[in-house]
């Protein structure tokens, strides 16, 4: 590997740093600046200029070695030509590595895996982890878009259809809250404290009235035993009178049928009827 250029200088990240104890820290040391482009460039819309001027997340591509396979950029600068002196710099061999250049004031950031490298230049104050989920959210899109193809395709090939994906997701992790797992995790263990403590404090206002509800629900249980016992007993007297009833209609159906043999036999002890 060849030596860093004089006056520049390699330190390893804290292992605390998101992208594990392989990433690198460079200082990058270059003739080119982040200036604006040539007046000749076409100026892009005033709206689109204000949007690239608050994300955080302003240039990305996916390379595979120094062969730029797709790239977007949501600023007027020079960003691809050191993106491209980046992809120079990385380490070789085509080893898996995360690194981070700083140019100025922004720094860019690179995850190489399986030859397949994603890279993103982000504003200094956007840290580390969020252009790092940004890199790993864009190469794993990548590669399940287009899988082996993108060993062998040429320069720009997926530039028409993956930089749209690449400005989405930029825009997504510069400006959604939610693109920060980190965060979005606080948050919500902080709303789930909030709910416990307001449940406490509901709990604690209504303390007095926890007595009195203990002696209601004694009371609704006794209530419970007597309409037990009443249904019981209304169920045994509703039984009884079933059966009378019941009796009562045999004896009926049993003197019907005795008068109308009475008529049939011509007497009441049936003489024609029983021989």
């Amino acid at each position: 590997r060849s030596q860093p250029a004089r006056g520049s200088s390699i330190t390893t990240c804290p292992t605390s740093l998101p992208f594990a104890s392989d990433s690198l820290f460079f200082s990058l040391l270059s003739p080119l600046s982040l200036s604006p482009r040539a007046e000749s460039t076409r100026r892009r819309p005033a709206e689109e200029e204000e949007r690239a001027e608050g994300m955080a997340i302003l240039y990305a591509l996916v390379a595979r070695g120094n062969v730029v396979l797709a790239e977007h950029s949501a600023a007027a600068t020079n960003a691809g030509a050191v993106a491209r002196q980046v992809l120079e710099r990385l380490p070789d061999g085509g080893a898996d590595s995360h690194v981070s250049y700083t140019q100025d004031r922004y720094v860019f950031h690179a995850k190489r895996t399986d030859g397949i490298t994603a890279l993103c230049m982000a504003d200094d104050a956007a840290g580390r982890r969020i252009p790092f989920a940004f890199l790993e959210d864009i190469h794993g899109r990548f590669v399940k878009t287009y899988g082996r193809t993108a060993l062998t395709a040429l320069a720009y090939a997926m530039n028409d259809e993956f930089s749209r994906v690449l400005s989405q997701q930029m825009d997504y992790y510069s400006n959604d809250p939610n693109a920060d797992r980190i965060n979005r995790m606080r948050g919500e263990i902080s709303q789930v404290r909030s709910v416990m403590i307001d449940n406490i404090d509901k709990v604690l206002e209504r303390g007095d009235r926890l007595e009195l509800l203990v002696d209601k629900t004694a009371n609704m249980q006794g209530n419970t035993v007597r309409f037990k016992r009443q249904a019981r007993r209304f169920r045994n007297t509703v039984w009884w009178r079933n059966v009378k009833l019941t009796a009562a209609l045999i004896l009926l159906l049993l003197v019907i049928i005795y008068v109308v043999l009475v008529f049939v036999c011509h007497g009441f002890t049936l003489p024609t009827c029983i021989r």
